[in-house]
């Protein structure tokens, strides 16, 4: 007997902000130029609103395309697209409507590759909740999410690279270990975020 799905948009905030910290607010995401198919963990299919055994088997992209918020999706597809293109990482912030109906800020990282004749192939990346960051903060202006790149940017980006050759080795016991640096990168990379923003702050 088939298992009925559960209301997402009925979600209580409060059980959801509880759901997010014991997911430790860091999400994976796989995306397949083949299928157009996104798969992500469950973090990451609530910040979008969408059902998390969907997002584990693939979901399409547009189901997170419409999960971005309609005054940063222009900009953000924009920059995507372009990483896309080239085969390159990407770093941005922006707002989604996740499955509690509420707004909240993600910090989206990740990176593409293309083939020998530059179509885009795969692409993988985290987010980061940083709603808590960004209450009553003017937006981080694109620039200053790139200037000065940091060795623990680099280890970022190098580190989803690595996860995505680890993808098509099918390996499993090496997945887990590539998954659990991103999962620790991405821990860092928040804890960084808040620091520089205490430090604009002062």
């Amino acid at each position: 007997m088939p298992r009925t799905k559960s209301p997402l948009r009925q979600t209580c905030p409060e059980a959801f902000q509880v759901a997010l910290d014991a997911l430790d607010v860091i999400g994976r995401w796989e995306w397949d130029a083949i299928t157009d198919g996104v798969r992500s963990d469950t973090f990451v299919a609530l910040l979008f609103g969408l059902d998390p055994e969907d997002a584990e088997e693939g979901a399409p992209l547009a189901a997170y395309i419409d999960g971005i918020h309609a005054d940063d999706r222009e900009r953000a597809l924009t920059l995507i697209r372009r990483s896309a293109r080239e085969g390159s990482a990407f770093l941005t912030e922006y707002r989604v409507i996740s499955a509690d109906g509420r707004t909240r800020w993600v910090l989206a990282r990740g990176r593409f590759s293309t083939d020998h004749a530059g179509r885009p192939l795969s692409g993988s990346g985290i987010l980061v909740d940083i709603t808590g960051m960004r209450m009553g903060e003017d937006a981080l202006d694109e620039a200053d999410a790139h200037a000065g790149e940091a060795p623990l940017d680099r280890a970022a980006d190098h580190a989803i690279a690595m996860q995505q050759a680890i993808v098509e080795l099918q390996d499993p016991e090496l997945k887990a270990c590539a998954d659990a640096v991103l999962m620790a990168l991405g821990r860092k990379l928040a804890q960084q975020e808040v620091g520089d923003r205490r430090r604009r702050m002062n």
